[in-house]
């Protein structure tokens, strides 16, 4: 099936001058005269620039007036003209310094914001600005006062609007029916690859952009390998499948979960899920408005220590924030933005999280189940519901794990 859903970009094209508009209230509260922005996320939410290159260094300067300006490589000049319009592009050849690019694109920016010298807001904490582009610019450009503008437009983004989350939904639809198609595809006797073709050839049908990050799908002598994809390792009987992945839609993504056990179930395997499945519920109850991301994870914690019977067990988080993604992530560069146990984020409505509840390396056989989720007044609204392969060897239910029998192929 292709064609499923409407181009979105139109959209959410009509919402970018609001976006500019709520980051310029932010900067003259932070009395910012320019705010140099370098992360792919960034700039598309203000742009509407997706493309494949942000792997060559790129940089959008938004003046408190006037506007913004994007420094790319030249060869971007249709790219950016089609896509981004609204923005002045100052391009740098391949044979030229990006930081002289950048050094003219801020002093456009300031004089358009009709500004003598400026106070410049830089994102520190992100990792798309090159430690020599960034001396070569603070030298060139000595009038300026820079500063700290970290996690500005990061902070605008957290909350979605209607179109966004619309196209969220769409992305988890696609999320969901490569899943079953994944699912469907395990059986003794495939490889890891050849299940990756059935979670790739679905994404690509049923509306996916390339997602920001790989389908992560590797059998249970890797299942500790966390951020490892497949190889050419068969699956055998007794085996157990670890299957992770994101559509997206408009660079919006929705990633989820499952775990996939070969042939005969362990014993205990029904009380992994209902354990799993536990936590994930309380995690989506818990996801009200005016709650914090740390008493998020302390639900989903006392849910793992009564059920094992211990306080042993951590992880570093039970979900994170996520969105808008470029290579190499769904959810946008550095440390994702998680329910963790020292967070105080405080949870808000139209936030969408990636919930995870996993169960590994303790007595109970491995378990992991995890959707998209946003935010509501009544808690976590769950946007990849349970997927139902075409196959009756499939369970469909987060409480019935999903088991396959061994079919030799």
């Amino acid at each position: 099936m292709t064609g499923l859903f409407n181009e979105p970009s139109n959209i959410l094209a009509d919402e970018l001058p609001q976006r500019l508009d709520s980051l310029r209230r932010v900067m003259r509260e932070r009395d910012l005269t320019a705010l140099l922005l370098t992360a792919p996320e960034d700039i598309y939410y203000l742009t509407g620039l997706a493309h494949q290159e942000y792997f060559a260094f790129s940089m959008l300067v938004v003046p408190s007036a006037g506007p913004s300006v994007l420094v790319t490589r030249e060869m971007e000049r249709t790219t950016v003209a089609d896509l981004a319009p609204s923005v002045v592009h100052v391009p740098y050849a391949d044979d030229e310094r990006p930081s002289d690019a950048s050094a003219r694109a801020l002093r456009t920016a300031i004089d358009g914001a009709d500004a003598a010298k400026g106070r410049v807001g830089v994102d520190r904490a992100g990792m798309n600005f090159p430690l020599a582009v960034w001396e070569e610019l603070v030298e060139a450009c000595a009038y300026a006062e820079f500063c700290d503008g970290s996690g500005l437009v990061e902070d605008l983004r957290q909350v979605k609007s209607g179109a966004e989350i619309g196209c969220v939904r769409q992305a988890a639809e696609v999320s969901s029916r490569a899943m079953e198609a994944g699912i469907a595809a395990v059986a003794s006797g495939v490889t890891e690859r050849d299940i990756a073709a059935a979670v790739s050839t679905t994404l690509i049908t049923e509306g996916s952009e390339p997602p920001g990050f790989v389908p992560l799908i590797r059998a249970q002598d890797r299942l500790f390998q966390e951020h490892c994809t497949w190889t050419d390792r068969t699956i055998v009987e007794g085996d157990r499948v670890f299957i992770e992945l994101s559509g997206s839609v408009a660079r919006y993504h929705a990633p989820l979960t499952r775990m996939v056990y070969v042939g005969a179930p362990h014993p205990q395997l029904a009380d992994s899920a209902a354990l799993v499945t536990a936590g994930l519920e309380t995690v989506r109850a818990a996801l009200v408005p005016g709650a914090q991301a740390g008493d998020v994870y302390a639900a989903w914690q006392k849910v793992m220590d009564e059920g094992l019977g211990h306080d042993r067990y951590r992880r570093h988080h039970c979900g994170y924030m996520t969105g808008i993604g470029f290579p190499p992530s769904w959810s946008g560069g550095g440390v994702p933005v998680g329910l963790r146990h020292d967070s105080e984020l405080e949870i808000k409505a139209g936030m969408v999280f990636h919930v995870i509840s996993w169960l590994l390396g303790q007595q109970l056989p491995d378990y992991v189940l995890s959707d998209t989720m946003i935010v509501t007044g009544d808690g976590g609204e769950i946007l990849t519901p349970p997927v139902a392969t075409r196959s009756s060897r499939c369970n469909p239910s987060p409480m019935q794990p999903v088991t396959m029998s061994a079919v030799s192929m």
